[in-house]
């Protein structure tokens, strides 16, 4: 993990909720109170977040005590523990909303992407995260989708040129845009893979004939139409389908052969896993 990143999510975090204190545990609760604490599955599934309830734990009071039983990526059931809490009562209690918060939703997201993940096992296929992440949480968001098996397309928009639509139409076409991604890159001395979204075969044609791209993104192709644009480029060049694809859909897209199916699905609607902190 980023830990430099984590400490200052976990540091905004704790502000937002805490504000001038903790007035229901303040006054019902002794300051000196000491308690234990066990995080409980609901629902099956890949559980994600244990390492960051461990950082939010050690962020709130470094002597409380946890007991990790289960790891990340770990397949739970309900009634499984994942962990146990010791020490300070206050302590626990402030943790206990940020902690259930973060791995009810990071739980979610692995879950949902292991499942396509076990689909795509007879392909080649990689199923792929996207930017429609929740704004402050992109980097557990998408931690979350590598805890399940799936694999993060660019992190923001500054560590791979992704040509998309709108770029083409301001840019004035396919070609226009390729190459004066390529001029930047040569200008500024950055190494940057680019990626160019195509909407139809005549785009892809302009795209292939231009040349000195990395990736091809087939936006809102049909599986037959996907099968055709992948065969017409031939391992030039790596291959994604994009467009509003659901977990149903996964074996057909799949078997056209395409290497990347990008997902907003695994972070902007996820459900999250069921689990919960109690005392005991």
């Amino acid at each position: 993990m980023d830990n430099q990143l984590i400490e200052l999510f976990i540091k905004n975090a704790i502000a937002e909720d805490l504000g001038d204190g903790d007035h229901t545990s303040l006054s019902t609760i002794p300051a000196d109170a000491v308690g234990k604490a066990k995080l409980i599955i609901k629902e099956d599934g890949i559980l994600a977040g244990v390492a960051l309830a461990l950082e939010i734990f050690r962020h709130v009071d470094a002597t409380l005590k946890v007991d990790v039983m289960l790891q990340d990526g770990a397949e739970v059931k309900y009634g499984d523990i994942a962990f146990t809490v010791e020490g300070n009562t206050h302590a626990i209690l402030l943790a206990e909303r940020l902690v259930l918060n973060c791995m009810q939703r990071m739980s979610g997201i692995a879950t949902k992407t292991n499942r396509i993940v076990k689909v795509l096992e007879p392909s080649h296929t990689k199923v792929l995260d996207t930017r429609k992440t929740t704004p402050g949480l992109r980097y557990l968001e998408k931690l979350a989708v590598k805890i399940g098996g799936g694999v993060n397309h660019r992190i923001g928009l500054y560590d791979m040129i992704l040509i998309k639509d709108n770029h083409v139409d301001y840019a004035g076409g396919i070609a226009n845009a390729i190459k004066a991604a390529n001029a930047y890159l040569k200008q500024h001395n950055k190494a940057l893979e680019i990626e160019i979204e195509v909407r139809n075969f005549e785009e892809l044609e302009e795209a292939l004939a231009t040349g000195s791209i990395n990736r091809i993104m087939l936006d809102n192709f049909k599986p037959e139409a996907l099968k055709k644009a992948v065969a017409r480029i031939g391992g030039q060049y790596q291959t994604e389908a994009s467009g509003g694809i659901v977990e149903a859909e996964i074996p057909a897209y799949a078997a056209t052969g395409v290497d990347y199916i990008s997902m907003g699905a695994l972070t902007h609607s996820v459900k999250s896993l069921d689990m919960s902190l109690k005392a005991f």
